[in-house]
């Protein structure tokens, strides 16, 4: 077992654009904003003790985006954590717009999402954004448009490495073919494998999966199920589970469990230390087919 400040350790590490070396357990800074991810939360304190805590147990890689909140996620990070310790790595994200809490629209106008970066760096407090991310591609705007832009902000040292959000396999080589692409950003968890070609894609050419939604839901984590009973049985939360299931499942998976309260914060990252055999990670597969 790890030292609980050495926990985000026990999930391995994985090199970001073969350059960035974290902890594949990180943390998601969405739910540190207001009710549907709109606005201040109720206590902005204890929002940036769980973004100190966080760090304090090992995790070094931070996910945010400019729509959280919108803006009030990232501004967080830099007051609880500028100036930031040497190894940490925080992604960002832009390309949605706010209408207000729960809505959000894409827009991939060059000039858009260059105002997107500009804005991340400033809010973060950075002269260089370690891994930014396309939060959707736009139907309305060529891929090749959008990402134009963000590539000439990658010469300009802007950027380190870009990624994308909610995509296939075929748009991830669209997107490659103007800049590289070093990681994917996905719903996906064990009851929600729609993307399980996008992950077999990741794998085999080394781009980090960013899970969003990783754990599961649902009537798969319903009391007395599949995957509850198993929690039972190891004496962990299936919330534990599923983190650990993910881990499991890929080298490249790197889980980004978000919340707004401490205790939720450690039990999230102590799944890094629950370890199954190879059969039982293949039952609780099979029960997660079932339901």
């Amino acid at each position: 077992m790890a030292t609980k400040a050495l926990q985000a350790a026990a999930s391995g590490t994985f090199s970001l654009g073969g350059d960035l070396t974290i902890h594949r357990l990180g943390f998601g800074a969405m739910r540190i904003t207001g009710e549907g991810i709109w606005g201040e939360p109720k206590d902005p304190e204890t929002a940036k003790k769980v973004l100190r805590r966080a760090v304090e147990l090992g995790v070094n890689f931070i996910d945010t985006a400019d729509a959280y909140g919108p803006e009030v996620s990232e501004r967080l990070i830099a007051e609880a954590l500028y100036p930031y310790p040497k190894d940490l790595v925080i992604a960002t994200k832009g390309g949605l717009t706010r209408q207000g809490p729960n809505k959000w629209l894409p827009v991939g106008r060059p000039e858009y999402l260059q105002q997107c970066v500009e804005m991340s760096l400033r809010r973060l407090k950075v002269e260089r954004i370690d891994l930014w991310q396309l939060h959707r591609i736009d139907a309305k705007v060529p891929v090749e448009e959008s990402l134009g832009v963000i590539k000439e902000l990658q010469k300009q040292g802007k950027i380190r490495h870009v990624g994308l959000s909610e995509v296939n396999a075929a748009e991830i080589e669209q997107a490659q073919k103007v800049l590289p692409i070093v990681s994917v950003q996905n719903q996906y968890n064990l009851g929600d494998r729609r993307h399980e070609q996008v992950v077999a894609y990741a794998t085999k050419h080394k781009l980090g999966f960013i899970p969003w939604f990783p754990v599961a839901a649902g009537q798969l984590a319903r009391a007395g199920g599949p995957l509850d009973s198993a929690a039972r049985r190891h004496g962990v939360t299936v919330a534990q589970l599923s983190l650990a299931w993910l881990l499991h499942h890929s080298p490249v998976m790197l889980p980004i469990p978000g919340t707004s309260s401490v205790s939720h914060l450690e039990e999230n990252v102590a799944s890094a230390d629950v370890q199954l055999s190879a059969e039982e990670w293949k039952a609780i597969e099979e029960d997660a087919a079932k339901q």
